[in-house]
This record gives structure tokens, sequence and C-alpha cells, in this order.
């Protein structure tokens, strides 16, 4: 059994198509299909069930993706190790983000970590703070920028507060209450609300400030776009709560401070034990190092 072999059987599980396994591996399809079939008769079971349309895991298969999945963990996190020792940071750094992130510049940082450790592979994805947490806890993300209510710091991982900041009411620029400084609660609970979906963090620190106070809201409009929740709030018809660094002040928006309004925390969280030497690196450039 090789790894290379291995690495095939994980490209087929997940994009269920050997012509896409073969891109993703950059190798030729039937290199690929002869390597698995080679796998499959030193092990004596099927992998796959295939036809030329369509390709499932069998149970076999199934079985036998944990421990394939878990060994080129291990190996790869071998190879990092050993390059660390001799002075070399490579390997593979998975960053996730939500689209909302405004206590660091992450491009910025990303060039300046591409920069100076040229022998990593980075890439970066977005997603909620709730599914970020869990792909850090699982080990499917090495580090994680998230947007917690204050209070409410990831569980199961090793994190640092990086800012701490109200949410903004944000109105059409006409709405009735945009010619105050600065609004309550309150005054905004008769209104209709845009907002991210129920059970997300992003909508949590605005239902937990109106719990708090004894307020209910109508929330009548969710997404998970931020740019979409300000267009609803642009053709007036609902008002949103947002951070300060995803609202753009325009002649047909106005955003206001809530005197008793959410809190949002932003963090940087890492897996708990044994960083690799990759998301080690970027921890030092982001943080000054773990600890």
């Amino acid at each position: 059994m090789e790894w290379q072999q291995m690495r095939y059987v994980l490209a087929v599980a997940e994009t269920k198509s050997f012509t896409r396994a073969a891109q993703q591996c950059f190798v030729v399809q039937s290199s690929l299909s002869q390597q698995i079939k080679s796998l499959e008769q030193e092990l004596g079971v099927k992998l796959f069930a295939r036809t030329s349309r369509r390709v499932e895991l069998t149970e076999a298969g199934a079985a036998f993706l944990p421990a394939a999945r878990a060994a080129l963990k291990a190996a790869d996190r071998a190879a990092q190790d050993a390059a660390a020792a001799g002075g070399q940071v490579c390997g593979h750094l998975k960053i996730g983000a939500i689209p909302t992130l405004a206590a660091v510049e992450l491009p910025e940082i990303l060039g300046m970590y591409c920069r100076e450790y040229p022998e990593v592979t980075v890439s970066l994805y977005t997603a909620s703070s709730d599914e970020l947490t869990r792909a850090v806890a699982d080990g499917d993300a090495d580090v994680a920028f998230l947007g917690l209510p204050a209070g409410a710091p990831p569980p199961g991982t090793e994190h640092r507060l990086l800012s701490r900041e109200h949410l903004l009411a944000v109105l059409p620029a006409d709405h009735r209450l945009a010619d105050q400084a600065r609004l309550s609660l309150q005054e905004l609970a008769g209104e209709t609300f845009a907002d991210f979906p129920s059970g997300t963090s992003g909508r949590a620190q605005s239902d937990t400030a109106f719990a708090a106070a004894g307020l209910h809201r109508r929330v009548a409009f969710e997404a998970m776009d931020t740019a979409l929740i300000l267009d609803l709030v642009r053709e007036g018809l609902a008002i949103a709560l947002l951070p300060p660094g995803t609202v753009i002040e325009a002649t047909d928006l106005t955003a206001r401070l809530v005197s008793d309004g959410p809190e949002r925390c932003e963090y940087l969280t890492w897996h708990t034990f044994n960083p690799t030497p990759a998301s080690a690196a970027f921890l030092e450039l982001v943080l000054g190092g773990p600890g």
C-alpha cells in the first residue's frame, strides 16, 4: 500500500468522480484508476461501486477512509516536523474566517506570511463562526477568525481575543430615527429587522441583547450575506444591527450607535494540542506567539 494510493482514494471519495479526482491530484485519470484498482486487489475488496455516470463508496471503502485519512495526516505532519527541525517551515495551512472580519487586515497578514514562508501552501475559506469553531476542534482547519457574542468565547479550542465592538444600527437615510445621534433597543424594538439566520453566532449577538432587555423584535429577512442585508435596508424593508467594519455610510444609509446594543468579540482560535509548524508560524506573526 502506498501513500499516493490513499490520496487518490480520498480524492475520489471527496469529489465522487474519477475525472475530478484526477484533476485535483494533477494526474491522468488512467493512472489514478489503475492505482486504485491495484490497491483494491491488494486489499481484496472493492472500495468504490462505479458506473460510467456514478461513483459511490462501498461499505469497505467507507470503513477504509477514516484510518487512511488519519495515516496521511500523520505522514504529512511527520514531514513538516522534520523540515521544521532543520529550520524550514513547510506543509499546508488552512485558515477559516468569518466574512465580516474587521479586527485584522487579513490580506496584508497573508501577504507577509507567504513571503516569509514560501514553502507553505495556504488556503483560505469563509464560513460562519459555528462552522469554523467545529472545523478547528475537529482538525479540519488550522486556525480561524471568529465573531461571537460578548461573554461566549469559542469552546474546546485555544483562542485569543482580538477586538470587542458594539454593533451599529443601520437605517435607511430617510428613516424616522436617522436624525438621532444615539439610539436604544427600546426605540428599535418595533422595527422590522434583517439579520443573520436564527441559531448562528452572528444572530445570537442581537437576540441575546433584546432578550436581556426584555424586548421582542421581528426578524422578517434572514441572510448570510452582509451585502444583501444592507440592500434590504436600502430598500426600506428593514433595519439591521451590524459590526462597524461592515458598514460604509452612503447617501442612502445611516449608521447609529445603540447605547445598550449588542457587543461582538472577534477571536483568533486554533487547535489546543500541538499546532503544526505552519500554524505556529502564523500565530507568531499575528499574535507574537501562541502563548
